[in-house]
């Protein structure tokens, strides 16, 4: 969790800053074979130098980085949870409850689907 020292410290909204940290240490602890990192002043979490996960606060919400892929296969459980979502992340308003087991599913997805995956990106 030191990777993400520096950007919760710039986090103005306590109850913002709060969330980021619960949601960032449940990753962590959760599955703590993913490296957390930032990058391009994004909170992420990688394995085996493949992107896994990134998380990034806005103004109404925290958004969710799953990558394309990611969005597309979990399209319908991001609807069913309430979330908005682009084509590359979805939305969690910061008044509503965090979908763990839908984050938990994504991050397996991901390490699974990436396990042999040696570029950051999906192409």
């Amino acid at each position: 969790m030191e990777a993400f020292t520096n950007y919760l410290a710039g986090i103005d909204n306590p109850d913002h800053r709060s969330r980021t940290e619960e949601i960032l240490v449940w990753v962590s602890t959760k599955f703590p074979n993913l490296k957390p990192q930032i990058k391009w002043n994004t909170p992420m979490f990688t394995d085996h130098g493949t992107f896994i996960l990134g998380i990034s606060t806005a103004k109404q919400h925290l958004s969710v980085s799953p990558e394309e892929a990611g969005i597309a296969h979990f399209a319908e459980d991001i609807a069913q949870a309430g979330y908005s979502s682009t084509k590359g992340l979805f939305r969690i308003p910061w008044n509503e409850p965090v979908n763990y087991e839908l984050l938990e599913k994504m991050i397996k997805f991901n390490i699974e689907d990436k396990a042999d995956y040696t570029n950051f990106f999906r192409k």
